[in-house]
């Protein structure tokens, strides 16, 4: 495609002021404006059929082909003129919902030698397979006078997975952590479930836990000592309705749980406990069965990922009742969510409160710093007046949702979305070493 830049038609509108005078003043040369046009075209066509055509230049395009949701994916777009070549060219890139451009598509590639090249900084927003559109190209003729534009289809895809860059990082880091302080041994003998040995009873030794016949017989005060039951049954049941599908700090807050649920099952497994993965919105999901060992540590990832966004209102009732029928030994079920309005909360609260009799309950809740921010903000408006008030509404009935949970026995846990996962690690551990599971 060739069609004239700005600069050709700011050239030949300037002609006509003066034609204009002119044809008033020397009605004979009327013509004049008319060749002046003609003149303009001329110089256009000429620029259109000198330098490099259309369909001369190669393109590409280099891309990862999978990348977790909410990392950066950087697009290297490369050109090479085999003939004459401009000195600058113009690209943009066709992107697919799943993924965005901070900074735009478009991108200004300098030529040198016949090639260029240019980084289009990228973020997954979103998970899914991600197909790139068309790339379009662009450069003016020597004169700067006609664009020469063309569009090249690209079948270039990116599986945007969920974030395990927290797995991977602090994963094992996490497991090594609490091995190098004592608590696997703590874990493994102490105050647990499950008999392990005898031993001499010593000061600050928990005086129930003496064995009163076995000291009677070896003429020597003998202790109980008891291993913590290891194959505990840990639930990650994620609220995937149209709440937890909104963006909390440019990423939906689903795959925030999921990278926090990815990061604790990780730990869970290398515990020796047995990990599940629960998912519903309007209706029940996905519903996998316990697993353990680490290396299950894949069938939980692909379980997540395809968890899909969805737009229905999110059914606890359904959901929490399905779930607690599956489940036919005491569990920790951490239900990530997300109160939405009063109602809503209500009935899960009804819901949920079916499951305490046998299972230990984990609400896990994000801080939504721009609710905070706007009701903390000074107004300058009435209409920042109004949006303040309804943050602070909102605030409101979320703490009073969370008072409530609390008062009726659950556990609760609300963190910033960076530290999510890492404080439910540390809060699955504490409830492990207590002997709570």
């Amino acid at each position: 495609m060739i069609y004239p830049t700005s600069r050709a038609i700011w050239l030949a509108a300037a002609g006509a002021p003066a034609a204009l005078v002119l044809g008033v003043l020397v009605p004979g040369y009327w013509y004049v404006g008319i060749g002046w046009t003609l003149f303009v075209f001329a110089l256009v066509a000429i620029d259109a059929v000198t330098g490099a055509w259309p369909n001369e230049p190669q393109a590409m395009i280099a891309i990862a082909n999978s990348c977790g949701v909410g990392h950066e994916l950087p697009a290297t777009i490369g050109l090479r003129f085999p003939g004459a070549a401009p000195r600058h060219a113009e690209a943009i890139l066709e992107l697919p919902e799943l993924l965005t451009a901070p900074s735009g598509a478009r991108a200004g590639i300098a030529i040198a030698a016949g090639q260029g090249g240019a980084t289009l900084p990228l973020v997954a927003a979103r998970r899914g397979v991600a197909k790139l559109g068309g790339l379009w190209l662009r450069w003016t003729g020597p004169m700067g006078l006609a664009w020469k534009q063309r569009c090249d289809p690209q079948d270039a895809r990116v599986i945007v997975t969920p974030d395990i860059r927290p797995v991977r990082e602090r994963g094992a880091h996490l497991f090594l952590r609490s091995a190098m302080h004592g608590l696997i041994a703590q874990l493994d003998r102490g105050d647990g479930a499950e008999f392990e040995s005898l031993a001499d009873f010593e000061p600050g030794m928990d005086r129930r836990a003496i064995d009163w016949k076995q000291s009677a017989r070896h003429a020597r005060l003998l202790a109980k000592e008891f291993r913590t039951e290891r194959n505990n049954h840990v639930v990650f049941a994620l609220d995937a309705g149209r709440t937890m599908c909104e963006p909390l700090d440019g990423v939906p807050r689903i795959d925030r749980a999921i990278s926090a649920a990815l990061l604790s099952a990780y730990v869970a497994l290398k515990l020796g406990d047995r990990v599940s993965l629960f998912g519903f919105d309007a209706r029940p999901r996905i519903a996998s069965g316990s697993v353990s060992g680490a290396r299950a540590f894949g069938l939980i990832q692909r379980l997540a990922a395809e968890l899909d966004y969805s737009t229905e209102e999110t059914n606890y009732t359904l959901a929490l009742t399905t779930l607690g029928g599956r489940l036919n030994r005491r569990s920790l079920i951490v239900v990530f969510t997300e109160f939405s309005d009063p109602t809503s909360a209500e009935l899960m609260l009804r819901a949920a409160t079916r499951l305490l009799d046998r299972h230990l309950v984990l609400f896990v809740v994000l801080d939504d710093q721009e609710l905070t921010d706007i009701a903390a903000a000074p107004p300058e408006s009435a209409d920042d007046v109004s949006r303040a008030v309804t943050a602070a509404e909102l605030l409101r009935e979320r703490r009073i949702v969370v008072t409530r949970l609390r008062h009726a026995g659950f556990h609760v846990l609300e963190s910033p979305h960076n530290r999510v996962g890492l404080k439910l690690v540390a809060f699955y551990i504490d409830l492990k070493r207590r002997n709570l599971l």
